[in-house]
């Protein structure tokens, strides 16, 4: 490390960075060319490269963000898409800002600006966590020391409860749908697969013998991501013999078609709900997915506990299916106020409990009543 004076009057400071490579940089005074010095060399003590920091604290969000989508190209086709439209509003507010800059205050007035532009609650929630996601990483990358994301910075997380269609509008549904997509009503209802469940459903996925459905694929053809997705359902006589007369009559290899045998995409019943829902008359809000909360509240209802609800439902922890569906268990208030009303009734029950003063006032009134002539208010005399 050292400090000279060049001849055309510049000032040259330099030192040597890791393998021996020598860094040099001139300035026009020597003070610049101290402080320089003062700020790299604490990082080459370290063992650090301080032109690889610098390079770092100018990597913009965009940049990064573009490195961090190449890594999570690993993951399915649909969760990369919804990453890609994530980071577009995220480069939308921040791409050209390098990482380190980019401050709580910054996340707290982007979220504030989508809230005002109308998206969903639920939607800002996903963006902000999308944010929080790609800042941890960077601070796994060694570009950030701290993430500007937090619970001071999100927005709260949707709660809203689900729709749940009644029974005379599942079949309304039901009815509504062209034939040979009314399997998909049957299985989202009864069975509760999503719709790229259903539309990947093979005819070699029923198990009629046994009466069992075994989801295994989504569309097209993606195996499904866990174990619990894959759990085999126990189905009644009358739904698998409704869902082999399809098959036999529109002739596929997959339960759900598009009556020229070959398979459905999701798009085909989400275009169906459409039409159907105006045609019979249906909430605007009533989505295929729906379906499924349809199935919980058929099962809650007939008093079955949260495991079986779980399990028909396929959801990998019981905490999922408490935090859906906690409200449709019946009778839970009732319960909890019969509860506390008994044990308030047996307390009510009881004689009442006397108090020391109680009871000190009551020996004082029989003493007086043995020895008549004695001040009933005044002190008990000593012998």
């Amino acid at each position: 490390m050292s400090i000279a004076r060049r001849a055309d009057g510049k000032w040259r400071a330099r030192y040597r960075g890791p393998g021996g490579r020598e860094v040099a940089r001139h300035f026009d005074r020597k003070a610049d060319a101290q402080q320089w010095l003062d700020e790299v060399m604490p990082v080459v003590r370290a063992g650090g490269d301080p032109l690889i920091c610098e390079q770092q604290d100018r990597t913009t969000v965009a940049q990064w963000g573009e490195t961090w989508l190449e890594g999570h190209g690993a993951n399915r086709t649909r969760t990369v898409r919804q990453a890609r439209v994530h980071l577009a509003h995220i480069n939308a507010a921040f791409g050209d800002m390098p990482l380190r800059e980019v401050k709580p205050s910054h996340v707290r007035a982007w979220v504030a600006a989508l809230k005002k532009q109308g998206f969903a609650p639920s939607y800002v929630y996903s963006l902000h966590r999308r944010l929080s996601q790609i800042m941890t990483d960077a601070i796994h990358d060694e570009l950030l020391d701290r993430n500007p994301c937090s619970r001071r910075t999100s927005p709260r997380s949707a709660t809203q409860r689900p729709f749940v269609p009644s029974t005379e509008q599942v079949w309304a549904l039901h009815d509504a749908f062209p034939g040979h997509l009314r399997p998909a009503v049957l299985l989202g209802a009864f069975v509760g697969l999503r719709t790229g469940e259903a539309c990947g459903l093979r005819v070699q996925d029923l198990d009629v013998e046994r009466g069992l459905v075994n989801p295994m694929f989504q569309y097209p053809q993606e195996p499904l991501k866990g174990n619990s997705h894959r759990t085999s359902l126990p189905v009644p006589p009358e739904l698998m013999d409704q869902l082999v007369a399809s098959v036999q009559r529109w002739g596929s290899d997959y339960v759900v078609s598009d009556g020229r045998g070959r398979q459905i995409c999701p798009r085909t019943i989400d275009r169906a709900m459409i039409k159907a829902r105006r045609e019979a008359g249906l909430p605007k809000e009533f989505r295929f997915h729906d379906l499924r909360h349809y199935l919980a509240s058929l099962l809650i209802s007939q008093g079955l506990d949260v495991k079986v609800v779980q399990y028909r439902l396929r959801h990998a922890a019981a905490t999922t299916t408490l935090n859906v569906y906690a409200h449709l268990w019946p009778e839970s208030d009732e319960s909890a106020r019969a509860v506390i009303g008994e044990v308030m009734a047996q307390r009510a029950a009881q004689p009442p409990a006397r108090s020391r003063a109680d009871i000190a006032a009551q020996a004082i009134t029989a003493h007086h009543q043995r020895r008549p002539g004695l001040d009933p208010g005044g002190p008990i005399p000593r012998r």
